[in-house]
């Protein structure tokens, strides 16, 4: 039994909320225990210049951490002149898995914008992140009656080894401490989108990654329902 009562293979509470905004074409607001992020996208006229013309579309993402998101205030980029190495890393993470499951000739020559702003952070952030605005895109899309643009889902979640015991999602304390620590992002379907995985301590074996790719993939499962329910809400 871990610090706040879950079984090793249970996620945190999740707490969907589509519509949270009404300008966005799509929004919700994607709670998973403590953490809290606000997802956004909009649809937008155009591409870059590089696509011009070509009949396809495109799908970019930006993420940010509030001041106030974590126990010390975080700088806002604006005022350091530039965003830091980790901001950089979590947003392209989150293009490269929307955009694999994105059909950019179904999208045509639009911009799909994905915006994740953390309210909130208590670990696992980027896989928060990932799972919200997919459901924010999906949204979107069928508010453009584009939703062929997107070929399937993609969510991801957070996996490792804590006190000797491979773990689902998780919080802060747990990230900090952990052996091993392993962010998993997959398609609905099952396939492997992205996979970063550290030793903290000791190197681990491949029977572990294993077992921790497994754990992952049950997680997935759960998420991707979730996903799916909260994409199908009728609009407010």
């Amino acid at each position: 039994m871990r610090a706040d009562g879950r079984k090793a293979d249970t996620l945190r509470p999740l707490d969907v909320r589509t519509d949270f905004l009404e300008q966005p074409h799509g929004s919700v607001l994607y709670g998973q225990g403590k953490t809290l992020v606000l997802c956004t996208a909009t649809v937008e006229e155009g591409v870059p210049r590089w696509l011009a013309r070509s009949g396809r579309g495109w799908m970019t993402a930006e993420y940010s951490m509030l001041p106030a998101s974590t126990g010390e205030r975080t700088q806002r980029a604006v005022s350091r002149g530039r965003a830091d190495g980790r901001t950089v890393e979590i947003q392209r993470l989150i293009g490269r898995a929307l955009r694999s499951v994105c059909d950019f000739e179904a999208l045509g020559e639009r911009t799909l914008w994905l915006d994740c702003d953390v309210l909130q952070a208590d670990g696992g952030t980027r896989c928060a992140s990932i799972t919200g605005v997919w459901i924010a895109a999906r949204r979107a899309l069928d508010h453009f009656g584009l939703s062929k643009a997107l070929r399937g889902s993609v969510a991801a979640v957070s996996v490792g080894i804590v006190d000797g015991e491979a773990v689902l999602d998780l919080d802060y304390p747990e990230d900090s401490s952990a052996e091993t620590d392993m962010n998993v992002v997959m398609t609905g379907e099952g396939d492997l989108v992205e996979v970063q995985a550290t030793a903290e301590r000791d190197p681990f074996s491949r029977e572990l990654l294993d077992e921790l790719l497994d754990l992952a993939a049950g997680g997935i499962e759960k998420l991707t329902a979730a996903q799916l329910e909260a994409a199908a809400l009728p609009r407010a």
